[in-house]
């Protein structure tokens, strides 16, 4: 099909997809995310908050709030910290980060599950991506 400039027609744009997000609050901050679920998954596969941020795309600096911010907020600390030295320091998860993630991951799976037919149907509305 040619558009009225004699050119091709573009094929119409689809929409961008709907994702949900679970976050859980914790006035001022934002407890638990999916930014510091990542966080905590990457902290347990490198053995550092430095190495997890740049990994993420985020300087020391804000790895390091995300740390403390998740720390301040559960009754005992997700991540624990050993200082740099000879063999140059590192990071883990507490017993209790690991608990506080594997429990985040179920709740993200079983929200994605119990709203996925009025995802899907909210998707059918969503307007197409705008054109840059």
């Amino acid at each position: 099909m040619k558009a009225k400039s004699g050119q091709p027609a573009r094929p119409a744009k689809k929409p961008a997809a709907l994702r949900a997000r679970l976050r859980f609050v914790l006035e001022p901050d934002i407890a638990l995310g999916p930014g510091k679920a990542d966080m905590l998954e990457q902290i347990r596969a490198t053995g550092s908050i430095s190495a997890a941020g740049r990994l993420m795309g985020m300087s020391y600096k804000r790895a390091w709030m995300m740390v403390e911010s998740m720390n301040r907020c559960f009754r005992r600390p997700l991540v624990e910290t050993a200082k740099g030295g000879a063999r140059g320091g590192g990071a883990q998860l507490t017993p209790a980060g690991e608990e506080v993630l594997a429990h985040y991951r179920r709740m993200e799976a079983k929200a994605a599950k119990a709203i996925d037919a009025e995802l899907r149907a909210l998707q059918r509305l969503v307007a197409p991506t705008p054109k840059n």
